[in-house]
């Protein structure tokens, strides 16, 4: 029976407190070397404050970090990744106007003796980073014409570079595809061979089994516990992380299905070939399929964030040509964007001023053709969908961007919902979203399906969309694949025509 390392990383008794919160609360963590170490907790249970307490972006109000045997101090990031301590952020830190190579070497340049950039050294160094993570552009490639998948793979490139000790990965996987996933859990295995430490942060609990050694489990700020994998099974983490057992972990909602509310028709697009398809009122429509399969693209043509070329779309039996997202949301169509910082939320605003933000018109004391805003209206809207969403934060008043992933992206379905819609797009609605909070989600999905509203979901996650809809569409290539009732879908008919195939012919052709 092999004994564990020492760590070669320990943080113990580690104290944070905001105005209003105490975000961590003797909260502790160990990596060692040669392991991954998983670290599980809800939204807000101080995951991403421990390690920018970690990283020095933040300064501990009390408690001790141990590197290599040694009490250390760190000043800020660079000090901490100069010391061997590399972090991949789940939010993307990159700039789109640079070369892949210029942003993974960015203020670290290889330099000629006469202190110019050398940038054959640059491409070099680059080249070899991508060809190791299976990326497929070439260095000079400008980042902005990356997909996010691409782009995230880009700061795994930039994080290995700094050929550190302890890398911190938070939601490595979000983004990306399954062969990417693939990719990455590689370079994990040869970075532990290396006896490189790594800290993997994730709401996918099946990855925790396939990639991860120990889990440590934060709650509330606490420290939980520390285990080893294969002591532990999915309903042990989550009684962990939650307190409690999740009977069950997709509710469903039993409900007769009302009359056609959206109706789309031969739908041509940016990314999309002549999509068809029908909304009830009281339905959950998932959408399933592969990155860069259409399934976000088709939706912004909805909601008039992208232009129709041919085909259109009809809400109640009115015919609707949106030349922009304000004639979606006139016409009762909501999108809730899966990029929750670049679509869906202004950070520099306070959650109020978010939630509020395309609701304005409901809260002018005139009329909804100007006037002044009711500030006492908007308040108590804003505080019911706190309470009913139980999202985190000392006040309607905090800056969004302080509060932890899952409650930012609950405040982005509220916003979406304060506009009171007919049909309520959500797009990755639980990405980076811990299981309690998914289960909360789920339930407040099911209250407006109850109510009568249409909701399309489209997610990646095959378990959510089967456990959610009552019709799938999958989509291949701008187009719509196949269609399954809830009753006849399963994770291979959904992934068989994800990936083109027609499941049918090749069961006829079986038998």
């Amino acid at each position: 029976m092999s004994t564990t390392p020492s760590p070669i990383l320990a943080l113990s008794g580690i104290v944070k407190t905001f105005p209003g919160v105490k975000a961590l609360d003797e909260a502790g963590l160990n990596v060692y070397p040669g392991q991954v170490m998983a670290l599980l907790g809800e939204n807000g249970a101080g995951k991403s404050t421990l390690m920018k307490v970690l990283t020095g972006i933040y300064q501990a109000d009390a408690g001790i970090i141990s590197y290599r045997g040694q009490p250390v101090h760190f000043k800020g990031p660079r000090d901490s990744q100069d010391q061997g301590i590399s972090i991949i952020h789940q939010e993307l830190n990159l700039l789109p106007e640079l070369s892949i190579a210029a942003n993974i070497f960015l203020g670290r340049e290889p330099r000629t003796r006469f202190g110019n950039i050398d940038h054959s050294q640059l491409r070099e160094r680059a080249s070899a980073l991508l060809a190791r993570l299976g990326i497929k552009h070439g260095p000079d490639t400008r980042l902005g014409h990356l997909s996010i998948g691409e782009q995230q793979m880009v700061e795994i490139a930039k994080a290995l570079s700094f050929d550190a000790s302890v890398i911190i990965m938070d939601e490595p996987t979000d983004a990306l595809t399954d062969t990417e996933t693939e990719q990455l859990f590689a370079v994990i295995r040869e970075l532990r061979q290396q006896g490189c430490g790594i800290v993997y942060i994730s709401h996918r609990l099946k990855e925790i089994f396939e990639i991860c050694d120990r889990v440590t489990v934060l709650r509330d700020g606490k420290w939980i516990g520390e285990q080893a994998v294969s002591d532990l099974d999915e309903d042990k983490i989550i009684e962990m992380m939650v307190g409690r057992r999740l009977e069950e972990q997709y509710p469903r909602l039993e409900r007769e299905l009302g009359p056609v509310s959206l109706q789309v028709q031969d739908l041509v697009g940016p990314g999309v070939r002549g999509v068809s398809f029908t909304l009830h009122q009281g339905e959950i429509l998932g959408f399933s399929g592969l990155m860069g399969s259409g399934r976000t693209e088709l939706m912004k043509l909805i909601y008039g964030a992208r232009p129709i070329t041919a085909g259109g779309l009809a809400v109640d039996g009115h015919v609707l040509v949106p030349r922009s997202p304000a004639d979606g949301l006139a016409a009762g169509i909501a999108y809730i964007s899966e990029d929750r910082k670049g679509d869906g939320l202004v950070l520099e605003l306070s959650v109020r001023e978010n939630m509020s933000l395309c609701a304005l018109n409901e809260f002018c004391a005139y009329g909804k053709h100007g006037g002044k805003i009711d500030g006492k209206a908007e308040r108590q809207a804003v505080n019911d969908y706190v309470r009913l969403f139980n999202i985190k934060t000392p006040s309607q008043e905090q800056l969004i961007k302080l509060l932890s992933g899952g409650n930012q992206q609950k405040v982005a379905i509220a916003k979406g919902l304060l506009t009171r819609p007919k049909v309520l797009i959500l797009d990755e609605p639980t990405r980076g979203v811990d299981v309690g909070a998914k289960k909360e989600i789920y339930q407040l999905i099911n209250q407006f399906k109850q109510e009568g509203m249409s909701i399309i979901l489209i997610s990646s996650e095959m378990p959510e969309v089967l456990g959610m809809s009552d019709r799938i569409m999958v989509m291949h290539e701008g187009r719509i694949s196949a269609e399954f009732n809830r009753r006849d879908a399963n994770q291979e008919k959904l992934m068989a025509a994800a990936v083109g195939k027609q499941w049918q012919a090749e069961q006829e052709a079986a038998q």
